[in-house]
Formats: C-alpha cells, structure tokens, sequence
C-alpha cells in the first residue's frame, strides 16, 4: 500500500510545486524568442492601461472610483499570472528588441519575487476597492506603483 500512496502524493507535490514557480527555459530558435518577447510586451502594454487610471486617481488628477479600481486591479492581477509564463523563456540567445535586461535570467527567483510582489499588491488593492477608504486605497495603489518600478528599476533597459 505504500508503494501506491507515495507516488500519488509525489504526483500532487509536483503540481502544486509547478504552479508556484516556472523554469527559465531557452528560447528554441529566433522565432520563439520574438515571440516570447511580443507576448511579454503585450501583457505590460495591458499592465500599462490599467495602471495609467489608478494614478491618475492617486495624483487627485480624477476621482477616486472604487468600482474601477476594482477592475483594473483585477485585470493587474490576472496579467502578472501570466508574467511568468513569457519571462521564464531566456531570449539572451537571440538577436530580439526587448527592453528586459540580462539580468532577469541571472537570478530569475529575484524576478520571480517582484512578480508575486504585483499580484499581491494588485490583489490587495482589489479587497480593499470596496471599502472606500480613500487613504488605504491611495496606500494600496502605491503598492502597485511600487512593486512595478522594483522590476522596472532592476530589470527594464531605460
């Protein structure tokens, strides 16, 4: 019986373990790594739509609306868990124009971190759109800013 249970719980070990964290991979050829590149691009130009509102909102410059911050951090969140998807192919091989830096492959757990960072703060700025609490929601919108110019600052070519 024992035999039977421990590669089932192995098999469970290895699922949870592979949702938490993907492996850098090489690109397989030129055209994989433009791709990589393109689909990367296009989640943070989605990033980027999001975030323009919010501060927007932080600055005074509109109205604080918790219906829309709601929504845009939850696009915020959905986005970052496809991050690690496209940013764990090595596109360093290739002759491709990105403005991710090096050192994103050299020590991608750092990367890895910056990104749960994201999530995290655009989950909790989605909990909190709700209350209404204008400080805590210009607090929680900072935590998004902040998270993003982390990455930016360590691994984004200016």
């Amino acid at each position: 019986m024992k035999n039977i249970i421990a590669p089932a719980m192995l098999g469970i070990t290895l699922i949870t373990t592979s949702s938490i964290s993907v492996a850098v991979e090489s690109a397989k050829s030129e055209k994989h790594a433009t791709a990589a590149v393109e689909y990367r691009q296009s989640i943070l130009t989605l990033v980027k739509s999001n975030v323009g509102i919010m501060g927007a909102m932080a600055k005074g410059q509109l109205p604080l609306d918790a219906e829309a911050l709601e929504k845009n951090a939850a696009r915020i969140e959905q986005l970052s868990l496809m991050m690690d998807d496209y940013f764990s192919i090595d596109t360093r091989e290739y002759n491709v124009k990105t403005a991710a830096l090096p050192d994103i492959w050299k020590d991608y757990s750092d990367y890895q971190s910056k990104i749960t960072a994201l999530t995290n703060a655009a989950s909790d700025l989605k909990m909190t759109a709700a209350s209404g609490d204008e400080s805590e929601l210009k607090t929680k919108i900072g935590a998004i800013f902040k998270s993003c110019k982390g990455c930016h600052d360590s691994y984004k070519a200016d």
